[in-house]
């Protein structure tokens, strides 16, 4: 990731319009902010939410609240609690999300 003509700026992440996105089950809400080539999120999944897809887009990603579940093609599965993350590389490992007890997440990609 290179970070290039970004002006020095604040965020109110309560102030940006959310988005909804369904999933498999459940919905996720976006909050999103696009600087050049990098989108940053807060991303919240309801209860029992299930991605509708395989995502091969690299993030950083900060559970704030709740716990994501996240499955790997190859079948290994990690659990972020708050205070966690991980990162992956773009087209590095496909990757798909559940959040059984809902989540609440910041996103870098």
């Amino acid at each position: 990731m290179r970070m290039t003509d970004i002006p020095f700026c604040t965020t109110d992440w309560e102030s940006i319009e959310r988005t909804e996105h369904r999933g498999q089950v459940g919905t996720a809400l976006w909050r999103t902010r696009v600087f050049g080539d990098i989108r940053v999120r807060i991303v919240e999944y309801s209860i029992g939410y299930e991605a509708d897809h395989w995502c091969e887009k690299g993030h950083v990603l900060f559970c704030l609240s709740g716990e994501l579940h996240t499955e790997l093609r190859d079948g290994r599965i990690f659990v972020l609690t708050p205070g966690m993350s991980y990162q992956v590389a773009d087209q590095a490992e496909a990757h798909r999300s559940r959040a059984p007890v809902g989540a609440r997440l910041f996103i870098v990609d």
